[in-house]
């Protein structure tokens, strides 16, 4: 399974990474690490991921926008989104355009961890 991970803060990004690679998913490998989703895209063509975790509110390209044009790229695509927003509307427009899951920021490791195995088994 190849994971890439895309969210404007340092912070949430390494701490997925550090859940992926500390936390007994040993068939996932970290392929990119983007921080708004015009980055994704870029960094998407060229890995090919599996599994994307996707945040909703970021600069330049929002994870909205992202999704949908992920998915037109890369339609086997399983994105895990992860967010802060409590704007469930919001949320429900990501699914409805093809996301798999969702996660609520703040979250545990456990969380975030069987979120990434059901998404993966979406597969």
């Amino acid at each position: 399974m190849r994971l890439m991970i895309v969210d404007d803060s340092n912070m949430i990004r390494s701490r997925i990474s550090r859940v992926v690679q500390n936390g007994g998913l040993a068939n996932i490998s970290l392929v990119g690490l983007a921080r708004n989703g015009a980055e994704a895209l870029r960094i998407a063509k060229s890995t090919l991921p599996d599994v994307v975790t996707m945040d909703l509110t970021m600069p330049e390209m929002d994870g909205i926008q992202c999704i949908a044009e992920l998915l037109k790229a890369l339609p086997k695509t399983n994105i895990l989104v992860v967010s802060a927003l409590s704007d469930k509307s919001t949320a429900i427009q990501a699914l409805r355009l093809g996301a798999r899951g969702f996660v609520a920021k703040p979250f545990s490791d456990d969380e975030l961890k069987l979120a990434l195995l059901d998404v993966m088994e979406a597969r």
